[in-house]
């Protein structure tokens, strides 16, 4: 049986994606999630997931780092994001970082149902209104290599960087994660050393590059 994670911050969009994959492929296993760690905690119990339809602006993710975190740390499960920010530029990055597909939050059901079932045998979905635009931009080889970067890291260090971004101290970090300080140091080294930079600013900046739009902001 198909089994399929919804990750969206907001429950009535998460209602309409349900019943749209309800329609689109009859009896299947569902699972939701709110946020970032919502995710990957699924993920890691739930191996068998086949599919995650991932909004881009939730809770815990920094942009694109969050699918890039989902690609490196569950490589088996195809990713199909969600947002409103559909222009051609940001379909290329998520493509770049590793999604099967992309639909715009103002997608029929009908168009989700198809994108779901393309992914699902192994295709790559965009909407048609965009294809012809987002085929014709080059693939970035830094995106490439940043979402190889970050998909070194563990879903643990993929949460320290996250805080880190948030500019939390190492023990603000110890405190929210529920852990010793002298380990979040020992993350933090691991972390700079797989990304290749060498400070908090560096590792902040990283983070940012992975923003989209001109307020920062993907919905």
């Amino acid at each position: 049986m198909t089994r399929l994670l919804i990750a969206d911050d907001h429950p009535l969009f998460r209602a309409a994606l349900r019943q749209a994959v309800s329609e689109s492929l009859g009896e299947c296993i569902i699972h939701e999630a709110a946020d970032m760690p919502g995710v990957l905690a699924v993920l890691a119990a739930d191996s068998d997931i086949d599919l995650l339809l991932l909004d881009l602006n939730m809770p815990g993710s920094h942009g694109l780092s969050g699918l890039a975190a989902v690609r490196g740390q569950h490589p088996g499960v195809a990713v199909l994001v969600v947002s409103a920010h559909d222009e051609a530029r940001v379909v290329r990055r998520v493509l770049d970082h590793g999604a099967a597909g992309f639909i715009a939050k103002s997608a029929s059901p009908a168009d989700i149902g198809e994108a779901i079932r393309t992914v699902l045998d192994c295709g790559t979905w965009l909407p048609p209104s965009l294809a012809q635009a987002v085929a014709a931009l080059p693939a970035d080889p830094a995106d490439a290599d940043l979402a190889s970067r970050l998909a070194r890291l563990t879903e643990q260090q993929y949460r320290v960087l996250s805080l880190l971004g948030e500019g939390l101290l190492n023990k603000q970090i110890a405190d929210r994660l529920t852990i010793q300080e002298r380990t979040v140091k020992a993350h933090v080294t691991a972390i700079f050393e797989k990304l290749g930079v060498r400070n908090r600013t560096q590792a902040s900046l990283l983070l940012s590059s992975l923003t989209i739009g001109e307020a920062a902001r993907i919905d």
